[in-house]
């Protein structure tokens, strides 16, 4: 492997750790390096960006206050059970209008109703679905993500969007957390707040999701042999509990007051990494493998899901106040 994109992906990785570069710069500057060269670390890529994602969400939990997390949580409950719905629904007949083939229609609904990578990550391997189907999912997802956090702060302040409105958009109608909570860092603090929470809350539908795939999944292959528990299990978003457990600290002992405030400004710096090691994984070869009609579904899904949720939100059929 040349040594030249190895110094170039050290060194663009070390500087999204400094602070010097916003989360969209560092997200284009990854998605620059992967078109451009040959990926040198992409599998160990993917599992630190995982594992640091993670970390940094917990992080951030340092920055935020328990009573301000409930308040926006339980007031964003239906909207998000009637988003999850709608993107079900819509994904699924999308799927089959657009005879998209295998598991990848409804791995890349999946990404869309709850949580990108993450939920596909826990639903694919109960579909045992392939490494093909996989790639492409997860480079239908990524390519929007990558474009939703380009997009959505700009498009929100021509709107002239209130913190509360933009937090609320992001977190419904962008795939991934690490996007949401970057677009909503951009915009403002209480949009953070606001975004973080709900897209968290909206994480856990993972759980009910991944276990009625289970049950479909097994009621039609009951005729199928299955050697010993071999089943693959779901990916549980664990790292949701440890994220609250940061609220409760940050809210309930004053004294842990300045190391919260190292380890939000530390997350935030994670995050800025993590988007810049997301955009390095998109290459030329993931666009290919991507294809038309992968890529049209979740494209057409997204769409509807953002356009139908801004509309809402503008209207005021869908609000809470920030307390």
């Amino acid at each position: 492997m040349p040594t030249f994109p190895k110094i170039i992906f050290i060194l663009a990785l070390a500087l999204s750790f400094t602070g010097s570069l916003s989360p969209p710069v560092a997200l284009t500057l990854g998605i620059l390096f992967g078109l451009s060269f040959p990926h040198p670390y992409i599998n160990e890529s993917r599992g630190i960006a995982r594992t640091l994602l993670q970390g940094s969400v917990v992080a951030l939990g340092f920055g935020m206050n328990l009573h301000e997390v409930l308040n926006v949580g339980r007031s964003g409950f239906m909207y998000t059970a009637l988003g999850i719905s709608f993107a079900l629904l819509a994904g699924l007949a999308l799927g089959k209008l657009l005879r998209v083939r295998g598991n990848s229609s409804f791995l890349i609904t999946a990404g869309t109703a709850i949580c990108g990578g993450s939920a596909i990550a826990a639903i694919g391997p109960i579909l045992q679905a392939d490494e093909q189907e996989m790639a492409v999912s997860l480079g239908t997802i990524f390519i929007l993500n990558s474009i939703a956090l380009l997009i959505f702060p700009p498009i929100g302040n021509a709107l002239h969007l209130s913190q509360s409105q933009f937090g609320l958009w992001a977190a419904l109608a962008i795939h991934d957390t690490s996007s949401v909570v970057g677009a909503a860092t951009k915009y403002g603090s209480q949009a953070l707040v606001i975004g973080t929470t709900i897209k968290l809350a909206r994480a856990l539908w993972i759980v009910p999701l991944a276990l009625a795939t289970a049950a479909i999944k097994h009621n039609r292959s009951q005729n199928v042999p299955v050697r010993g528990d071999s089943r693959p299990r779901p990916q549980l978003p664990w790292f949701i509990a440890f994220f609250v457990l940061a609220t409760i600290l940050n809210t309930y002992f004053p004294a842990f007051e300045h190391p919260a405030n190292w380890l939000f400004t530390l997350g935030r710096l994670g995050l800025t990494a993590t988007l810049f090691l997301i955009g390095s994984g998109i290459s030329r070869a993931t666009l290919k493998e991507v294809g038309w009609r992968p890529l049209l579904l979740g494209v057409l899904l997204w769409l509807g899901v953002g356009l139908t949720s801004l509309y809402f939100i503008r209207r005021g059929f869908i609000a809470f106040k920030f307390e």
